[in-house]
Parts: structure tokens; C-alpha cells; sequence
């Protein structure tokens, strides 16, 4: 079983690129994807050359903003959009499926903003998801994958020194949220695999950051401690293109 996360900043820009070859060179069972940037049938219609897959998408109130989707090859039990909090449910950021023995979730965490105008609203965000994701638990092991919009430690990033506490997604707000998942036993597949590997998940378009590989590891899979033991890999695609992210993974 292979599920990747890709944050594509566009469905409909990413889909005009190499994005449908990609996938289904990944081939992956479950794909989830942030920063859609459409509705759900804009959704449907961008991605009608990847065939084989359940679609499940959620949109933003806001034309043009957000937005997060499953793929599946399965047909999940049940499938939920947003925590159920309407003060978050509006920019579409969380999609929920229910399998046999576990949740899989996508999400497209806040971004505090180059200004940090949203940090507060942030981190009231991060206590709720967390929420949401323990009573999620409660009756199953959960797997939730995508853009935390944060470096959680150091190695996270190519430059921790400038961007700490000057940054969004390099906050010590931001960084406390992560802590507090892990703290409540979402491990971070990625490091927990890999404890010393350097690699990123986002470059920005500015300077030929992707070229130089001065980026940051934002896009995550966490899982609940019971489930750990069933993930064989946790992976990062940099060989992806088409978007200011590129594709993570896990093969359980």
C-alpha cells in the first residue's frame, strides 16, 4: 500500500504540466493533495486523464483558494470534510477518509503569512486539528498527511538560522504546534525513518532556490504510534515536478 502527499499550488496549473504522467508513475493507492485551488468538479474535470481513482474534494468558500483532495483506489467506508468547527471549515483544508483499519486525512495547514497576520489564528487552528485528530484516533489508528506549513527542527531547512522566529513556518509558535502532535503521539514518519537524512519538501520560486536545494521539509505524514510499525518507507519525491512543493510518501 503506497499513499503520497503533493501539495500542488493549482490542480489546474499542475495538471496542464506532467502531473498525470507523474501519478501514475508513482502509482501510489492513495493520493492526497492540498492547495487545489478549485471546486470539486474542477477537480474531477482536471484530473479526468487519472483513471482508476475515487475522488473526494473540498473547496474554499473563496474561489480560487485552498482546497484539499483524496484520491483512492479503494472505496473508503465514509468520507468527512473539515473538523466540524465552522470558524475552520470555510477554506476547505481537511479531507477525511475512513478505511478498514485506519483514517486518512489531507490537510493544508494555515499559513501565518509573510506579515504573520494569521500566526494567532494559527495556532488556534493547530489546537483544534489536534483535537479533531485525537477523537479520530479514539477509534482508529489515524495516518494524516500534507502541508504543515512548518520546519519542525533544524535539519528541516537549508538556512534555521535567519529564518527562527523571523519566518513564517520557522515560528517557535509554529514550531510548538508540531511539538504538541508529536508530544500526543503523531510521529513524523519522515524523521522517525530517516533521523539523519537531509531533505526538503518546498523551495520558493525566488533565487533558484529549487536548483540550489535551498529549501524546507513542510509536507508531512504523521501516524499514530500503534500504526508505526506498519510503515516499511517514508519518502520524499524530489524528482517531481510541477508545483513549489514536491510529492512525500509512505509504503506501509
Amino acid at each position: 500500500m503506497k499513499i503520497i502527499s503533493f501539495n500542488v499550488n493549482g490542480i489546474r496549473a499542475v495538471a496542464g504540466k506532467t502531473f498525470i504522467p507523474d501519478m501514475q508513475r508513482v502509482n501510489a493507492d492513495v493520493i492526497c493533495l492540498q492547495e487545489t485551488k478549485a471546486t470539486p468538479e474542477q477537480v474531477q474535470d482536471a484530473c479526468a486523464g487519472l483513471t482508476g481513482f475515487h475522488v473526494f474534494a473540498n473547496s474554499a468558500e473563496r474561489k480560487g483558494y485552498s482546497g484539499t483532495a483524496i484520491f483512492s483506489k479503494s472505496q473508503p467506508i465514509n468520507v468527512t470534510y473539515g473538523i466540524g468547527i465552522p470558524e475552520h471549515d470555510t477554506e476547505g483544508r481537511v479531507v477525511c477518509a475512513e478505511f478498514d483499519s485506519y483514517f486518512v486525512i489531507s490537510v493544508y495547514v494555515p499559513n501565518s503569512g509573510s506579515e504573520l497576520l494569521r500566526l494567532g489564528y494559527r495556532q488556534s487552528w493547530d489546537s483544534a486539528f489536534l483535537v479533531y485528530l485525537k477523537n479520530l484516533e479514539s477509534r482508529k489508528p489515524v495516518i494524516v498527511c500534507g502541508d504543515f506549513n512548518v520546519a519542525h527542527q533544524p535539519i528541516d531547512l537549508a538556512r534555521p538560522k535567519e529564518n527562527y522566529n523571523k519566518a513564517a513556518g520557522y515560528m517557535q509558535e509554529e514550531i510548538d504546534g508540531m511539538n504538541q502532535f508529536v508530544k500526543n503521539g503523531l510521529i513524523d514518519t519522515f524523521r522517525a525513518l530517516n533521523p539523519e537524512q537531509v531533505k526538503y519538501s518546498w523551495w520558493s520560486y525566488r533565487a533558484g532556490a529549487r536548483e540550489k536545494n535551498v529549501g524546507w521539509r513542510i509536507d508531512y505524514f504523521l501516524v499514530s504510534q500503534s500504526f508505526l510499525p506498519q510503515v516499511k518507507e517514508s519518502f520524499i519525491l524530489n524528482d517531481v515536478f510541477g508545483s513549489d512543493h514536491c510529492p512525500v510518501g509512505i509504503q506501509l
